[in-house]
């Protein structure tokens, strides 16, 4: 499959906290820094996810903010 999405990062799950609606999954990049996403439930099983799981991590974003104290 081929995406117009630009800023594409592999990496693994590395966990997987369940809400009652919403999942907040936890990727270590390549790199080794790691970032969260917030995905449904549905989407969680729909994807099969699993501690370990190869990802591609899909960033599309109008925003970036920063900020410091």
């Amino acid at each position: 499959m081929q995406l117009s999405t630009r800023n594409q990062l592999d990496g693994a799950v590395v966990s997987i906290t369940r809400g009652e609606a919403m999942a907040v999954v936890r990727v270590r990049l390549t790199g080794g820094d790691e970032i969260t996403s917030s995905i449904t439930r549905d989407a969680v099983e729909d994807l099969r996810l699993t501690e370990g799981t190869r990802v591609k991590v899909l960033i599309k974003s109008t925003e970036v903010a920063l900020g410091v104290e």
